[in-house]
């Protein structure tokens, strides 16, 4: 059966779905293996931020180092060739590292939401800092700046889940669900009061709501969504060392939602795809030593004439090729609320 164009303009996300499950079957190993988990992998983590911004209006340097705190949980609890931490069943693992990721991310709401704006935002890059710090000077544990080599991902019913396609798919899937996970939260009353304390902090709490554990709770979903993300970073890379966790990976993840767009969940995608191309071909342009210059450049030109991004463009692209049905759903939407 033929999908009609319409059906498609209104539903973006099961086209996306559905071409990431169609994407195996024309890109190579390379493509699917490397560039498409990659940019999953950054997306699912640029994800838990995109979530804090745009539902509470919180902004985080931290995400980074919640993803690499369940990395480094993971690497400690599985066979590696450092010889560090102990080695467990993987489920046990990986549960241990999305436990910790979730409260290091409750950890970082606790400590620093009673604050706003530009304090909220150092006070996470400073725990940030103080998590680099920890891992990269600590030899016995993390093995300092070398890290913990040597990670392997499992084989699960005799299938390697390193392997090209497997991994895409299970990178895939993590990124649909927690996406889907943002979508039905922000449309479920826990959602509403976190617009709400967002958009007016005050009447929230005059209203009887608990503004700080909203925020702690956010920071916790955002910490667990990170976590999947660094979960699968770790498997991704082979290794977790202190660079996942350092001012440039968080950085990074910031600029990576907004170059997408920080107020829409499909935002983090785009920017991550944005910046994977850019990181594994900007060295046919330019030197790989001047990555960041080109990043920085395609960051402002976005900024300055996209708005909210490329999610944002993408939305004005809709409504210019699409009036018909943009000026109709309108009129319907007048008409429901006459």
């Amino acid at each position: 059966m033929r999908m009609p164009p319409r059906f498609l303009v209104r539903h973006p996300y099961l086209l996306l779905v559905l071409a990431g499950v169609l994407f195996p079957l024309v890109g190579s190993e390379f493509w699917v293996g490397t560039v498409a988990a990659r940019a999953l992998i950054i997306g699912t983590m640029a994800l838990s931020l995109t979530f804090l911004t745009s539902t509470a209006g919180l902004v985080s340097f931290a995400q980074a180092g919640v993803a690499g705190v369940a990395g480094y949980t993971l690497a400690l609890l599985s066979p590696n060739v450092t010889g560090v931490g102990v080695e467990v069943a993987w489920p046990l693992a990986v549960g241990a590292a999305l436990l910790m990721g979730t409260l290091a991310g409750v950890l970082v709401g606790w400590v620093s939401v009673r604050s706003s704006g530009i304090y909220l935002l150092m006070i996470t890059l400073a725990m940030s800092v103080s998590l680099f710090y920890l891992v990269s000077q600590n030899t016995e544990v993390f093995n300092g700046f070398d890290g913990i080599n040597g990670l392997k991902a499992p084989v699960v019913w005799g299938i390697d889940l390193r392997a090209p396609l497997p991994f895409y798919g299970m990178a895939l899937t993590a990124a649909v669900l927690s996406a889907a996970a943002v979508l039905y939260l922000d449309r479920t009353p826990f959602g509403s009061q976190l617009h709400a304390l967002r958009n007016a902090p005050r009447r929230v709490s005059a209203l009887g709501f608990n503004a700080v554990a909203l925020r702690i709770v956010a920071f916790g979903v955002a910490g667990f969504i990170a976590s999947v993300g660094g979960v699968l970073n770790t498997w991704f890379s082979g290794q977790m060392s202190p660079g996942a966790v350092d001012v440039h990976a968080a950085v990074n993840l910031l600029v990576v939602a907004v170059l997408g767009g920080i107020r829409h969940p499909l935002g983090a995608f785009l920017g991550a795809i944005t910046f994977v191309l850019l990181e594994n071909y900007a060295a046919s342009v330019i030197d790989r030593e001047r990555f960041n210059l080109v990043i920085g450049v395609v960051f402002i030109v976005i900024v300055l004439f996209a708005k909210d991004g490329l999610s944002g463009l993408i939305n004005q692209l809709r409504v210019h090729l699409n009036p018909a049905w943009t000026g109709g759903r309108r009129a319907k939407t007048r008409r429901k609320a006459a």
